[in-house]
């Protein structure tokens, strides 16, 4: 990862690992349909209020802040998405689960099911789950409206996948040779609020066997 040069307008495109990956089926799945804007570089604390020079130069700081150049890597760049809501809002909508960190030998299931407060509406019409490393998982559901669900297909590269849905059950992998000599592997997913933008990160662990790891390779975060 490196910084841009931010003297001048640069538009830095690639493609992530995921895009890639859909370019490379040849099959149309590779179809960009969205956009979205970000602003994990920016310090809004360094906004000055007090600066010596006047009301032109409170956000001085922040406009030198250096630009980091885009990655391939979708799990770790554009994390803090921009939201629109509406005019007088006075509180972030904030996203929650059951717990931050799942725990489950393989072959085992577990279900999130996230919650969204601070929202006007009565509920999220869905959110997104992105599981980092899609090697750990060997089959997910997500729940609602929508409820899709899917054989997820084993490769040696650490892709991530994303379900859609109100809630999200998965299944994780029941093999043994992806553990290699750990006792234990893990992985992130991501769940965020598609109307309000809210995020959180949840760990997932995979033992091995039924006791408790003791060697835990954390995958793709």
């Amino acid at each position: 990862m490196g910084y841009l040069d931010n003297t001048s307008v640069i538009v830095d495109a690639i493609l992530t690992k995921k895009g890639r990956e859909l370019l490379s089926r040849q099959d149309g799945s590779f179809n960009i349909t969205q956009f979205a804007l970000a602003d994990d570089e920016i310090d809004y604390t360094l906004y000055n209020e007090s600066h010596p020079d006047g009301s032109a130069f409170y956000g001085e700081a922040i406009e030198a802040l250096p630009l980091i150049e885009a990655i391939p890597n979708e799990n770790n760049i554009m994390v803090s998405k921009l939201v629109t809501l509406p005019r007088g809002t006075t509180k972030i909508p904030v996203l929650s689960v059951q717990s931050s960190r799942l725990t489950v030998v393989r072959g085992g299931t577990f279900t999130i099911t996230p919650k969204t407060s601070n929202f006007d509406v009565a509920t999220e019409s869905a959110y997104s789950f992105t599981i980092a490393d899609r090697r750990l998982i060997s089959q997910g559901t997500s729940g609602g409206a929508n409820t899709t669900g899917a054989q997820i297909p084993f490769t040696g590269t650490a892709l991530s996948q994303t379900f859609l849905g109100t809630s999200f059950t998965g299944t994780a992998l029941s093999g043994a040779t992806l553990f290699g000599s750990n006792s234990a592997l893990a992985t992130s997913i991501i769940v965020v609020g598609v109307d309000t933008g809210a995020r959180t990160t949840i760990t997932l662990q995979v033992n091995k066997d039924s006791f408790t790891a003791s060697t835990v390779a954390l995958s793709s975060f």
